[in-house]
């Protein structure tokens, strides 16, 4: 998908049981900011495997301003590596600051297993790097966007799912929760210990389902208690599988809905990855489409 990018892009790619996302806005006649939001890739998408470095080269982009990690499990990093091969660099790479490279190796391969992916090492690889010569990992300040993020210390938590980075995007007033893959104790733990994410949270237009729309990334309270109230939920997951499909009713009843969505008669309140293909929001002045 080209987006018509106006004022700027936001595309939620269809990418497996996996997330990818990424942010365009144009500045000049020729530039672009670009943040990509996790990097996961599709095994089979309309008949090929889909990578983000690849798709990001035949737009002829060579650079990214950030990458953002919210979960350090392989269906979120999955294509860093052809990132790399592509020869994308990136600007910075943010993720929970309390998580350093070696933590992520350790989280994956303690207890004698080795869920160690490609993926994942090629991204604890490259923030080890990055330490070794005291690259700091400064996000972009980009015009008419702003960016929250929000984190449980490792002190606290010691599973990935919990140590999820929420990335938070306002985009020209438009806000956008990437929760990663939080649980509901993760939830509750930012929820009751920082007032400034409680404020967050009330203000999110649209809610990128944790855990890819799992039972186990629902916390109900962030909406009974906490005010969340999303126009539209978007579920980035693959066919039938870790009862995704089974929470789309409970978020259904909290979204109030948009309309007109890809010429359908009346409202949708939540999206799928798996039904709807790839996502596009455009922003065009103060107005947000969703295509």
């Amino acid at each position: 998908m080209t987006p018509p990018l106006h004022d700027g892009a936001l595309q939620i790619f269809d990418v497996d049981h996996g997330q990818c996302a990424l942010l365009t806005i144009p500045f000049g006649p020729n530039h672009a900011y670009r943040v990509l939001i996790d990097c996961g890739h599709a095994v089979n998408f309309r008949g090929a495997p889909w990578y983000p470095g690849r798709h990001l080269q035949s737009l002829g982009v060579n650079y990214l301003d950030m990458l953002v990690c919210t979960n350090y499990d392989e269906d979120h990093m999955s294509g860093f590596p052809d990132l790399e091969a592509c020869g994308i660099t990136v600007g910075c790479i943010l993720g929970n600051p309390t998580v350093p490279a070696g933590t992520i190796v350790r989280l994956k391969t303690e207890g004698g297993q080795n869920n160690l992916g490609r993926g994942i090492e090629a991204v604890a690889n490259a923030l080890a790097a990055r330490q070794s010569i005291g690259w700091r990992q400064v996000p972009p300040d980009i015009p008419g966007v702003g960016m929250i993020w929000s984190w449980n210390p490792c002190t606290r938590f010691n599973d990935e799912n919990n140590l999820s980075l929420v990335f938070t995007l306002d985009v020209y007033g438009h806000r956008f929760m990437f929760p990663g893959d939080l649980e509901l104790q993760g939830w509750r733990h930012l929820l009751e210990t920082c007032p400034p994410f409680r404020t967050t949270v009330a203000g999110v237009e649209v809610l990128i389902a944790s855990h890819h729309g799992r039972r186990s990334g629902l916390y109900p309270e962030m909406f009974s208690v906490y005010g969340c109230s999303p126009k539209l939920v978007v579920i980035s997951d693959d066919y039938k599988q870790y009862d995704t499909q089974e929470t789309t009713g409970f978020y259904g009843s909290k979204a109030s809905g948009i309309y007109g969505f890809r010429n359908e008669q009346g409202v949708r309140r939540v999206l799928t990855t798996r039904c709807d293909g790839p996502i596009l929001f455009s922003f065009q002045g103060r107005e947000c489409f969703v295509y």
